[in-house]
């Protein structure tokens, strides 16, 4: 159902991310995003703070192997790859894992649907959605609510192995072109008691992105804006 929605082809945006503690203090980065093939393949550079800047993040997304994921870390002139038993981790103290930069692969889930609810004044369908072992998650299972209108999802409750709610998720959209893309992002972790804001700023679609740009030796080089 949701599969079904148009994608674009790549997108760039610049994007800030706000990370806030359980005493209100905040940290704020900037970064760049390029990303293709429904975000399969994405890299990140980061701009600010000065302590991060010239981190990057490189994902290509696999069906038929693990994803590969690396970092470029210039403080320690390194290239550090993400293993899969490291999904659950955080990305940069964010409240976002590794996991939930990745798409969700429908073969490796279990998908019900529940009542349908309204979320925000948007009418939604509600899935439930249990990893199977193959999917190597960090969650015992999400519920999802997918506006009807767009098939996007708005809201995302996510819980740990133990059973227990970990994090909340909303998200916005805009229409750019015939597509709807994200425009932020809002995780609350529960357990922790910290919040991540992400927001997409200057969004382009379509912009003819090199394949070859998905290559770790790219990862050492902050584009030009």
């Amino acid at each position: 159902m949701v599969d079904e929605r148009p994608t674009p082809k790549d997108m760039f945006s610049k994007t800030k991310m706000i990370l806030t503690n359980s005493k209100g203090q905040s940290r704020t980065n900037v970064m760049i995003s390029k990303s293709m093939d429904g975000n399969k393949k994405q890299i990140i550079w980061f701009l600010e703070p000065k302590d991060d800047k010239g981190v990057s993040f490189l994902k290509i997304e696999h069906s038929d192997q693990d994803d590969e994921m690396r970092m470029w870390l210039p403080a320690f002139k390194k290239i550090r790859r993400i293993s899969s038993k490291r999904r659950g981790d955080s990305f940069m103290s964010s409240d976002l894992s590794y996991e939930d930069l990745s798409s969700r692969d429908l073969t490796k889930n279990e998908y019900s649907r529940i009542d349908d609810e309204m979320f925000d004044g948007k009418d939604c369908y509600v899935l439930k959605v249990t990893p199977k072992k193959e999917a190597k998650s960090s969650y015992s299972k999400h519920l999802s609510w997918i506006e009807k209108s767009s098939l996007m999802a708005v809201k995302e409750e996510s819980y740990d192995k133990r059973g227990e709610l970990k994090k909340n998720k909303a998200y916005t959209y805009k229409k750019l072109k015939e597509y709807f893309v994200m425009e932020r992002i809002f995780v609350e972790d529960i357990q922790k008691n910290h919040t991540t804001e992400v927001t997409f700023l200057d969004l382009q679609v379509d912009t003819g992105i090199d394949y070859n740009l998905f290559h770790e030796k790219n990862l050492k080089r902050i584009p030009k804006m």
